[in-house]
């Protein structure tokens, strides 16, 4: 079985926000393979089914970002998934609007979402799809809030749309394949662009 959970914060005032980038690459995915997001479990929302014949649980925290190790750790004991099966997709500063990543390990990047996480499983070593926002160009700590809790501009948009999609396909390579797979495919058409 794999876990796969996005992360944001809950409510339809951050609906579009950069920061909500994980729930928006879970709903894409969920809607591309009928997977219903009706259920509220351990903290979250989610839905699961079948994926090319692999179980899989699709996850949206509802503890707001900085609390989502919260909701994941209650995930990973409630349907028993094994680190290696987990993949947590959020957005990322460090890279620019539109550009993925796959990749296990690693620092946060200050990303308060991937910290609470570390700090609820106890390590960092689980996979993360990083999907990039690029950063603001006032970078104290009240432009990058003010910057990760507002929507993208309708250039951007456009850019994010076609992100979510790569994003889509990135997940599906990590069930179907492995993440090695994943990360080898996807990284490197990203490298290449």
């Amino acid at each position: 079985m794999k876990l796969i959970v996005g992360l944001g914060n809950p409510g339809n005032k951050y609906a579009k926000n950069r920061h909500n980038l994980g729930f928006m690459c879970i709903s894409h995915f969920a809607r591309e393979h009928g997977i219903a997001l009706d259920k509220s479990q351990a903290m979250a929302r989610l839905g699961s089914g079948q994926v090319d014949g692999e179980k899989v649980v699709l996850a949206r925290p509802q503890t707001f970002m900085n609390d989502s190790g919260e909701s994941v750790s209650r995930l990973l004991a409630k349907f028993r998934v094994e680190m290696d099966d987990l993949l947590v997709i959020h957005d990322d500063l460090d890279l620019p609007v539109g550009k993925i990543r796959l990749r296990k390990d690693g620092g946060s990047g200050g990303h308060k979402g991937i910290n609470s996480i570390t700090a609820c499983l106890g390590k960092p070593d689980f996979y993360r799809l990083r999907v990039g926002i690029g950063r603001p160009t006032d970078s104290n700590e009240a432009g990058v809030i003010a910057y990760v809790l507002s929507d993208f501009t309708p250039e951007e948009a456009k850019i994010i749309d076609k992100a979510v999609a790569v994003a889509s396909k990135t997940i599906l390579a990590f069930i179907t394949g492995g993440p090695e797979a994943a990360m080898n495919k996807y990284n490197r058409e990203q490298d290449s662009e």
